[in-house]
């Protein structure tokens, strides 16, 4: 395949002064012909610059309009580039600031959320009725002479009923050595029908008569009987303490 060959304006002003040359030489060799063939040389010369010779106007024309068209390409090409870079530059940006606004939106919910949670926690710890204090257990008492003593002495306390450990406890030994259920059946209370019973010795209409409430209403039982017998020992001697011999 043939190759083909592009002819620059350097290529053009070349072949003008080759052929320039040829021409000067033509007339050189000559020397004396008329003067009418050098002016048919040189016609031919300017025939062939005219063909081979400097660019034509519409050729610069042709040249600087392929310029200004590439300059154009370019610097739309770059202005392409620039804008892509600009788009893609405010697309990063925007993905940033949309991740930040979606983090503080989940931060700031998280926050509403645990604050409303501690709300409620208070509201519950407010509206939570008061738990009433346990009551204390009732307190336990030996089922032997030393816990009915005891016993006794915080009832009497609660009543205001005068009297001590050693009081009741002496004249408990007296009268019945300890046995509540010890019965006199030959005093006059007994000849009466009416006979003294229990730790104390306590005759029916006595224990009737000063019975302390709370405690049962049986002449034997011997809390019963003890506060009775200290209760009527109060109110006739001032004390159980002061009882030294029958009364």
């Amino acid at each position: 395949m043939p190759r083909t060959i592009r002819i620059t304006r350097s290529h053009k002003l070349a072949a003008a002064v080759l052929v320039a040359a040829g021409s000067v030489t033509a007339i050189t060799a000559t020397g004396g012909q008329s003067e009418a063939q050098p002016t048919a040389a040189t016609s031919s010369a300017t025939a062939g610059k005219a063909t081979t010779g400097a660019p034509t106007a519409q050729e610069i024309a042709a040249e600087k309009a392929a310029a200004e068209t590439a300059a154009k390409k370019a610097a739309a090409d770059a202005a392409a580039a620039k804008k892509t870079a600009a788009d893609r530059k405010a697309a990063a940006a925007k993905a940033v600031a949309e991740r930040k606004a979606e983090a503080k939106k989940a931060a700031e919910k998280a926050r509403s959320e645990k604050q409303a949670a501690n709300r409620s926690t208070e509201r519950k710890a407010v509206a939570a009725p008061k738990k009433a204090a346990p009551k204390a257990a009732p307190k336990k008492y030996a089922n032997n002479l030393d816990g009915w003593i005891r016993e006794s002495l915080d009832i009497m306390k609660k009543k205001n009923i005068p009297g001590s450990y050693e009081g009741l406890h002496r004249n408990i030994m007296r009268e019945s050595s300890g046995n509540p259920n010890a019965v006199n059946d030959w005093d006059i209370n007994a000849r009466n029908g009416i006979p003294s019973k229990g730790l104390l010795q306590v005759i029916q209409p006595t224990f009737d008569a000063y019975h302390v409430k709370g405690t049962p209403k049986k002449l034997t039982d011997p809390v019963a009987n003890i506060t009775a017998a200290a209760n009527y020992a109060a109110d006739r001697y001032g004390s159980i303490d002061n009882v030294d011999s029958a009364y």
